[in-house]
């Protein structure tokens, strides 16, 4: 945790503005001193005013292959506290705000240490330079710097899994069938999903649930190979299967578990044997008279919300699940 600089750092071309009355700097460095040009406060320094974790390498390692994606890459700037140690000098009486920024001692990181690392991964491998944007402001003390930071990770949220689901919609295939399946009418969560995450009484099924769902439903199989249109096409059969034998159970969220998470998630399990083993690869169709003949079994169980299966829960529960469905099936 040192702020020390072998020599002053010049940045040039750099907008000086006021943030709620406190003086901050935007402009950009190149990575090469972009990386040298700030430090970490871990949570764990003998001064008690550390606030950082420890850097995550999976992290570092997505986002260095993030920035492979060439003139797609784009990212957000890194958020720094020059602690008072940087001295901004303008380049004329009439641009007051517009000027270089002298860099007398680092700044502390107080959002980017992962994109940093990643940079550092990343210009490495490709012995290449990037523009790096920053934003830094001329003075805060420790307190109010921990309270920022505390705000950025915990106060601003981030957009939430299901939404990120449907901005890759077109970039992955799995997003897209999940976001069909519940912008389809004919799809039987048309009424039940949500795009966004945020759950209501008629809209318990995420667009993350689905993801998962499918994802669980394909899971190495030869299903996984199919397209995007064969892979909505079998959920929307098998489900809409389950939903015309058991309506009262699809339909009755607060009596049945039919449709909870858990459920589904079995469901999906015990589909990918139930499908995998009765698909058609010549017409690459599954049986569907077969399949519908063994889905009327599920019948016999009990979704009811105070039977048996009220006591299942996570995954391991829905892995007891789908051993159930796949005896009852057979």
């Amino acid at each position: 945790m040192s702020d020390f600089l072998p020599s002053n750092i010049v940045i040039e071309n750099v907008l000086q503005f006021k943030m709620r009355g406190r003086v901050a700097y935007q402009g950009y460095v190149s990575s090469q001193i972009a990386i040298n040009l700030s430090y970490s406060k871990p949570y764990n320094h003998p001064s008690g005013k550390g606030y950082q974790r420890p850097i995550n390498k999976v992290r570092s390692k997505d986002f260095a292959n993030y920035l492979t994606q060439g003139e797609d890459s784009l990212y957000t700037p890194i958020l720094l506290n020059a602690a008072g140690n940087w001295e901004f000098q303008a380049y004329s009486k009439d641009r007051p705000l517009f000027g270089r920024l002298v860099s007398k001692k680092k700044a502390s990181l107080m959002d980017g240490q992962h994109r940093l690392a990643g940079i550092e991964e990343y210009v490495k491998k490709t012995d290449t330079t990037l523009n790096i944007p920053f934003l830094a402001f001329h003075y805060l003390d420790e307190d109010e710097e921990i309270k920022l930071f505390d705000v950025i990770n915990t106060k601003a949220k981030g957009i939430g899994t299901s939404l990120s689901r449907y901005l890759n919609r077109n970039n992955d295939d799995i997003s897209w069938v999940s976001t069909n399946l519940i912008l389809r009418p004919e799809s039987p969560f048309h009424t039940k999903g949500t795009l966004i995450g945020k759950r209501t009484k008629e809209k318990h099924i995420t667009l993350q649930n689905l993801y998962n769902m499918v994802t669980l439903l394909i899971k190495k199989s030869d299903l996984e190979d199919l397209s995007k249109e064969k892979i909505l096409g079998l959920s929307l059969f098998y489900f809409n299967a389950i939903k015309e034998i058991l309506p009262e159970e699809w339909e009755d969220f607060k009596s049945y578990r039919l449709t909870h998470i858990i459920a589904l998630n079995s469901l999906a399990m015990a589909g990918n044997e139930i499908i995998s083993n009765n698909f058609l690869h010549k017409s690459q169709q599954p049986n569907s008279s077969k399949i519908l003949s063994m889905l009327w079994n599920l019948k016999q169980i009990d979704w009811s919300i105070n039977g048996d299966l009220q006591y299942l829960k996570g995954v391991s529960g829905s892995r007891i699940l789908s051993q159930d469905i796949l005896n009852c099936i057979r």
